[in-house]
């Protein structure tokens, strides 16, 4: 086609014709003299066979690549390389931290400064005796699923603390959520109890991370999680919206259990049923506890925990009991 436009273009030329009528109409163009024609086909032409010497001179005959080519496609690479920049979030760097000893700080879920000292001292014999039928209740209920765990797990002290742990980290996050979104809904602070119910929520769950380095969940155990999770979550969740004082303090009961199941632990480990092996290294970081630690000293500081917790949800169940809201009484903050 191209050819057949050429030639007549050429021939009108020729004949001392006008070759404008030749070009389509489609588009508006200026008309070219027939030097300035010539000169961008010749220009065309040499182009085409510039590129077809230069690919005929940076590939062989067999397909291989000369090395000017590989020189090209260093090039091209370095070029990439260069322009490639590793970066956590949008070009913000994660900050180098280290421990006091010099070492980097190996973990992303917790921070130096959201490390403690567990506090040992806390009175483990405590108990909120039930007067109201709604605190008998709540009793009665932790109770009842107590029954349930102990028949299931028995004596696999480690499977028992870590199906608690999935229970007891769901109702710090219920709490504080539900009071979150009360606090935008009435326009008014919490008093300090959404991060207090929050840290417990994640308090819980660093338990958990902790106890899965010890035991290793079989699928029928996790198959359980996930059904005692969804049926527990939901459930807590009415119970806060329609009671918040029942519901604090079915958690406190829950509490109270915690720490006479690991009681029952420690003293299974004191009596050599259980060997008391090392610390994970993450229990070591988070409870600052010395290098040498055992597994006895990563139960007897989550006990301690289990204790705080209990004392702030019957603490919370009370405010509610005297008619109170929570934001009227300052939250317990600062133990974790």
């Amino acid at each position: 086609m191209n050819r057949v436009v050429l030639k007549s273009v050429i021939g009108g030329l020729a004949n001392g014709r006008n070759f404008n009528r030749y070009i389509s109409t489609a588009v508006a163009v200026r008309p070219l003299e027939s030097s300035e024609f010539l000169r961008r086909r010749s220009d065309s032409v040499l182009g085409a066979f510039q590129w077809r010497t230069r690919m005929m001179m940076s590939t062989g005959s067999t397909g291989e690549t000369t090395p000017l080519a590989e020189k090209e496609q260093k090039k091209e690479s370095s070029n990439d390389n260069r322009s490639v920049v590793v970066s956590s979030y949008w070009g913000i760097q994660r900050p180098k931290i280290k421990r006091e000893d010099g070492t980097e700080w190996p973990w992303n879920c917790f921070k130096p400064w959201e490390t403690y000292e567990a506090d040992l001292s806390i009175d483990l014999s405590k108990h909120h005796v039930p007067k109201t039928f709604l605190d008998k209740t709540a009793f009665r209920t932790v109770k009842a699923l107590r029954v349930l765990s102990d028949l299931y797990f028995q004596k696999r002290h480690g499977c028992h603390a870590m199906m608690l742990e999935t229970v007891a980290a769901v109702p710090g996050m219920v709490g504080g959520m539900m009071l979150h979104l009360k606090s935008l809904r009435k326009f008014e602070h919490s008093g300090g109890w959404i991060k207090a119910l929050l840290e417990e929520a994640e308090n819980e769950r660093m338990h958990l991370m902790t106890v899965v380095e010890l035991v290793k969940p079989a699928w029928h155990e996790r198959l359980l999680v996930l059904a005692v999770q969804g049926v527990f979550f939901n459930a807590f969740f009415v119970l806060y919206a329609l009671s918040p004082k029942v519901a604090h303090r079915v958690v406190g009961y829950l509490e109270e259990e915690a720490v006479h199941s690991y009681t029952e632990y420690l003293k299974d480990i004191e009596n050599g049923k259980i060997e008391n092996v090392k610390a994970p290294a993450i229990a070591i970081d988070y409870w600052r506890l010395p290098k040498d630690a055992t597994l006895h000293d990563v139960i007897t500081v989550i006990r301690a925990d289990e204790a705080h917790h209990r004392d702030v949800n019957h603490f919370a169940s009370d405010i509610h009991f005297q008619g109170k809201e929570l934001r009227e009484a300052p939250a317990p903050l600062g133990y974790h």
